[in-house]
């Protein structure tokens, strides 16, 4: 399989902004592999949080990760700022795949892209759930056909 190539911002249609931590760099002197995952999981629920279609503590559905991906292209660290990007790639009936790019201070290119799959399923029981309208409608907002 080749290589991807760098996502550019525009590739995106929500973005969010984020401040590096001192315990985000390793032993390396770089943000370490495992923090890309924490902040694709930070852009996909500021946006849902803020539509209105996550609450945390109290949603009927909530969203589990049932696969994940990254490719990595530069590094990143502490200090600096990031910007968490995010498209919907694809909806299914309880399923969506979020494509996340993380891009750092002042660059067009991506650092990192890569996608978390979340299959949304009732609270109590863990089972899917269909993913109600008014979900389907804020997805749409951020759906991309290039991805």
């Amino acid at each position: 399989m080749p290589r991807p190539i760098p996502h550019h911002r525009h590739d995106y249609l929500h973005t969010c902004e984020i401040t590096t931590r001192w315990m985000d760099n390793d032993a390396y002197g770089h943000v370490n592999n495992v923090v890309f995952y924490s902040w694709f999981d930070t852009v996909v629920n500021e946006w849902s949080i803020a539509r209105g279609l996550l609450d945390v503590g109290h949603s009927p559905i909530i969203g589990l990760v049932v696969e994940s991906g990254c490719h990595y292209f530069e590094p990143l660290a502490y200090p600096g700022k990031i910007t968490a990007a995010l498209r919907v790639a694809h909806v299914g009936n309880s399923s969506v795949r979020y494509e996340i790019g993380i891009f750092g201070e002042g660059r067009d290119g991506a650092a990192a892209q890569g996608h978390f799959v979340h299959v949304y399923v009732d609270r109590e029981t863990r089972r899917p759930k269909p993913l109600p309208e008014t979900w389907r409608a804020a997805l749409a907002t951020i759906t991309t056909r290039e991805s």
